[in-house]
């Protein structure tokens, strides 16, 4: 027989020591701040020592608590895990992903047809979350992060980096003063994501050009709101290519110049590690590789044609 304490009084001390009080802990476990108290002082009596020190304003741990702490803390997230994976095992054909935004309206969205015509019993459930998850406090299944891979305690599977390169609406090319060479940006506003605005910078040193005073500027706050703003004529963005591949294809979106920075981030396709893969887990895994490797082979093919087209027309 194993000599254990309480678990619900192991699962109310665990709350409380966590929210630093028993009224925020009754709040978390939709039960009374008596009801707390009684249960954090029945775990105390069973264990023979003080748990919290208690003061009008808050709880605090003691030494002994602050030690049990840690093993419960441990254990309680121990069964959350396991029961995570038991449930997951039981819905097979469910998966719930979590997905940077961009990624997802620019690239996954267009493509969720061919997956569901390949996996129609598989039920994808998605949200767009820009945040690092918990997966020991989460039920996502899986995510897409945009950045450097160097995340703790989960599986990263590299997708693609991001490049970027200078976008705009063909309008532009009806005005007076087209892009022909780098320099001619001095004559047009530049679109720059308010916190990458070095990126423009390091995209014209790369270029060659060392200054340029533009027209104008204009400020957004995310790439894929940057984008947008050039397809309304706005001014010229700085976008990933494969992300905006729908519109440059369909003549949307002009790049005038196809000469692209190396952002260093990128993005991947992340879980908790060591989970086992359930089947769609799995499904979406690897059809999320394999499109990821079309795509980078139809853009480098697709690439390949302009410069031919370039090349043979002396421009």
């Amino acid at each position: 027989m194993r000599r254990l304490p309480p678990l619900n009084a192991l699962r109310v001390f665990e709350s409380s020591a966590r929210n630093s009080s028993f009224a925020a802990a009754a709040e978390e476990l939709f039960v009374t701040a008596s009801a707390v108290s009684h249960q954090v002082k029945t775990l105390e009596e069973y264990l023979g020592v003080s748990l919290f020190s208690r003061t009008k304003r808050k709880v605090e741990l003691t030494p002994a608590g602050e030690q049990y702490l840690a093993s419960v803390k441990h254990a309680l997230d121990e069964i959350e895990m396991a029961t995570q994976r038991l449930t997951a095992s039981h819905e097979p054909n469910v998966v719930q992903i979590s997905v940077a935004p961009n990624f997802l309206t620019r690239w996954l969205m267009p493509r969720m047809s061919r997956f569901r015509e390949l996996y129609p019993e598989i039920e994808l459930q998605i949200n767009a979350s820009m945040g690092l998850l918990d997966f020991n406090r989460t039920s996502t299944d899986m995510a897409v992060y945009y950045g450097n891979g160097e995340w703790d305690d989960i599986e990263v599977h590299f997708l693609r980096k991001v490049m970027l390169v200078p976008v705009c609406s063909p309008k532009l090319f009806e005005s007076n003063r087209p892009l022909e060479k780098p320099e001619d940006l001095k004559h047009h506003t530049l679109i720059y994501v308010s916190k990458r605005k070095w990126e423009w910078e390091n995209w014209l040193q790369q270029a060659g050009v060392e200054f340029i005073v533009p027209k104008g500027s204009l400020q957004i706050s995310s790439g894929q709101l940057a984008t947008a703003a050039a397809q309304e004529n706005l001014g010229v963005a700085l976008a990933d290519r494969t992300l905006t591949s729908r519109e440059i294809n369909t003549g949307q979106l002009i790049v005038p110049f196809d000469i692209r920075l190396d952002t260093h981030k990128a993005f991947y396709l992340v879980y908790q590690k060591h989970r086992p893969l359930t089947a769609g887990m799995k499904a979406f895994k690897e059809w999320l590789m394999s499109e990821m490797q079309a795509t980078d082979a139809a853009e480098a093919e697709s690439t390949g044609m302009e410069r031919i087209e370039t090349e043979s027309t002396g421009q």
